[in-house]
């Protein structure tokens, strides 16, 4: 179970030359999602979380309610970065953090940027230009109905779903978040995304079936397949190895095509 406690002062951990893996949790989540991930890594690696305004070490700035500029905002934030680390990055995103991820990857693609060598999609399904992705009127929950369908989803701490007084700081962060992807909008692509794309999900997962994970494929131009793991929505909540095993070794995959594209093979 996720819990309340600390990552390093900015939410990153790991330290060296190897790639960087940016790491973009779920609603309602911060980098605590995947705290412990460094510990997995190979040697070398850096595992950066990354945190939306309004969540974990941002909590103090306001929510972004619109996808498009949740996106813009990540571009702003890490674009610099992006260019200036000459250490090649990849991008994996869990739920909400997979839309962004996406998206994130479609911009830095159209703006001629630095793209990541690999981009990880987790438990979501393709993003749609045709309307909500979930029919649920998410606003109109109440409190305590949300409070059961985050229960039942897994993901969030027991202590915020709990204590009252952790729940009325989160719940507001929760529910920005779901009708956020409820509303979530995206525009036509021009043409299937060039960078390598793997997608992970749960066997038991409500939310992404495995049907629904497989339509990746209709997007990406270098398609590594669906990869499931035993469990629901938070598959990897318990124990991450098993996906971060099979992670590292899609992004060396990565590379090694990405240094033979370059050498001319």
């Amino acid at each position: 179970m996720t819990s309340l406690g600390s990552l390093p002062r900015d939410g990153r951990s790991g330290t060296g030359d190897g790639p960087r893996l940016y790491v973009f949790p779920h609603a309602g989540g911060s980098g605590l999602a995947f705290q412990g991930w460094a510990d997995h890594a190979p040697a070398g690696w850096r595992v950066l979380p990354v945190d939306a305004p309004g969540h974990g070490s941002l909590l103090g700035l306001p929510l972004v309610s619109d996808g498009e500029a949740l996106v813009t905002h990540f571009l702003d934030r890490l674009g610099p970065e992006l260019e200036d680390d000459e250490a090649p990055f990849a991008f994996f995103g869990h739920s909400m953090g997979a839309l962004v991820a996406y998206e994130l990857t479609r911009r830095l693609l159209a703006e001629g940027r630095r793209a990541p060598v690999w981009l990880g999609v987790s438990a979501c399904g393709v993003p749609s230009a045709d309307g909500p992705r979930v029919p649920v009127p998410l606003r109109d929950l109440t409190d305590e109905e949300l409070r059961r369908r985050m229960a039942l989803l897994g993901g969030t701490p027991a202590q915020v779903l709990d204590h009252p007084g952790l729940w009325q700081v989160f719940a507001p962060v929760i529910r920005a978040d779901l009708h956020l992807v409820a509303n979530w909008r995206s525009a036509p692509a021009a043409g299937p995304l060039p960078v390598p794309v793997s997608v992970f999900g749960g066997t038991h997962d409500g939310a992404a079936s495995p049907a629904e994970l497989a339509r990746w494929a209709g997007l990406c131009a270098r398609f590594l397949g669906v990869h499931l793991f035993p469990g629901g929505h938070f598959y990897f909540q318990d124990d991450p190895r098993p996906l971060f095993e099979v992670l590292a070794g899609e992004v060396r995959t990565a590379l090694l095509a990405r240094r033979d594209r370059v050498a001319g093979r």
